[in-house]
C-alpha cells in the first residue's frame, strides 16, 4: 500500500494574503473599518464638547474630572506610553478590579516626574475596566500656576493622611512615591538606589483602611533626564527643591525639556495585605516601620532584577 504523501505548507502559504498586504506583513484593515473608527472618534469628540458646554459631567469632592482626564491628559500620555517609552507592564493582575489599593513606587525624573503619569496610564490601560489612579502629590504641585488646577482635575490630591484614607476608603486606586523630591533630584550616579521612605505615612493610611499595598518598580524613568549636576544657588533663588543640569538642559533651551526615549518597564508586585492587622495597628510605630521597610526592600529587589534582565536602556 503506497504511503500517503504529507505536504507541509509554510505559514505564509496557508491562507491567501489580504489585498494590498506584503508577504510577512499584517493585512491592512479594510477601509470601512477605518471609516468606522473615525466615526466613533468624531462622535466621542462631539459628545465631549457637548458635555463641556452644558456642564453635564461628573466631578467628585476632590475636583476630579474623569471625562476630561480620559479625553485629554490620558490621550496624550498614551502616545508617550506606547510609542516614545514603549512601556512593558508585568503584574497587572495584582491590581484589584473594583476595590481600593495603595500603589507605592520608586521616584525619578529630575525635570518632570513622568513616572506618576506613566503609572496612571499603565493602570488605565491594563485593567479590564480602565481604572483611574489617584496620585498623592507634593504641595509644590498645587501651588504651581496651571499645573495645580490641572492636577486636581486629573485626580491628584495632597499627599496627606486624610486625603489618602478618604480615597482608599472609597475603593480607589491610590499612587504614592515616598522618596519625594529626594528621589526626583538624586544624581545619575545613584540611579535606581532608593532613597529614604520618610516616616511611613502611606503605611498608616493603608492600615486604617485595610487596603493592600502594591510595591511597584519602574525602570526607564532614571534615563529620561540624566541629572549630572544641581545648581543649588539657582534652585534657592527660584524656590525649587533642586535645579537639575542634564546633558540637554538648560543648554538646549526648550528642546532640553524633551525626555530621552528610554525603554520603560513597570512591574506591579505581589500585594502586601494589611486588613489582617486591623485599623488600630496604624498606631503601632514598630509595625509601621516594619511594613515600610518590607515595601522598600521589595521595590529595590524588583528594580535590581528588572535591570539585570533588560537588554539596554533603549530596548
Amino acid at each position: 500500500m503506497a504511503e500517503a504523501q504529507v505536504i507541509r505548507l509554510h505559514p505564509q502559504e496557508r491562507a491567501p494574503l489580504a489585498r494590498g498586504a506584503e508577504p510577512g506583513q499584517p493585512p491592512k484593515p479594510p477601509a470601512d473599518s477605518q471609516a468606522a473608527t473615525w466615526e466613533r472618534r468624531a462622535a466621542a469628540g462631539l459628545r465631549f464638547l457637548r458635555h463641556r458646554v452644558t456642564g453635564d459631567y461628573p466631578i467628585d469632592d476632590f475636583g476630579f474630572d474623569p471625562e476630561l482626564t480620559e479625553a485629554t491628559v490620558l490621550a496624550a500620555a498614551r502616545q508617550l506610553y506606547r510609542k516614545w517609552f514603549r512601556t512593558e507592564v508585568t503584574g497587572a493582575h495584582h491590581l484589584p478590579g473594583d476595590s481600593g489599593a495603595l500603589i507605592v513606587a520608586n521616584h525619578a525624573g529630575a525635570l518632570w516626574a513622568l513616572d506618576g503619569v506613566m503609572t496612571a496610564t499603565a493602570v488605565h490601560e491594563e485593567t479590564p475596566n480602565h481604572r483611574f489612579l489617584r496620585l498623592l502629590a507634593a504641595d509644590l504641585v498645587f501651588t504651581t500656576p496651571v499645573l495645580g488646577p490641572l492636577a486636581r482635575k486629573t485626580g491628584s490630591t495632597l499627599a496627606c493622611h486624610a486625603d489618602a484614607e478618604r480615597l482608599l476608603g472609597a475603593g480607589e486606586l491610590v499612587g504614592v512615591w515616598p522618596e519625594g523630591f529626594k528621589g526626583i533630584g538624586k544624581p545619575f550616579s545613584e540611579r535606581y538606589k532608593l532613597q529614604r521612605f520618610g516616616r511611613g505615612g502611606f503605611v498608616s493610611a493603608a492600615l486604617r483602611t485595610g487596603a493592600p499595598i502594591i510595591p511597584t518598580a519602574i525602570v526607564g524613568s532614571e534615563e529620561i533626564y540624566p541629572m549630572l549636576g544641581n545648581a543649588k544657588t539657582l534652585a534657592r533663588v527660584l524656590g525649587l527643591p533642586h535645579f537639575p543640569l542634564t546633558p540637554t538642559f538648560p543648554w538646549l533651551g526648550p528642546l532640553g525639556l524633551i525626555p530621552l526615549p528610554s525603554k520603560w518597564h513597570i512591574e506591579f508586585g505581589e500585594p502586601i495585605e494589611t486588613a489582617e492587622y486591623g485599623p488600630e495597628a496604624a498606631e503601632d510605630p514598630m509595625l509601621v516601620f516594619e511594613i515600610t521597610d518590607r515595601v522598600r526592600e521589595q521595590i529595590q529587589g524588583s528594580l535590581y532584577r528588572v535591570l539585570m534582565q533588560r537588554r539596554s536602556v533603549w530596548h
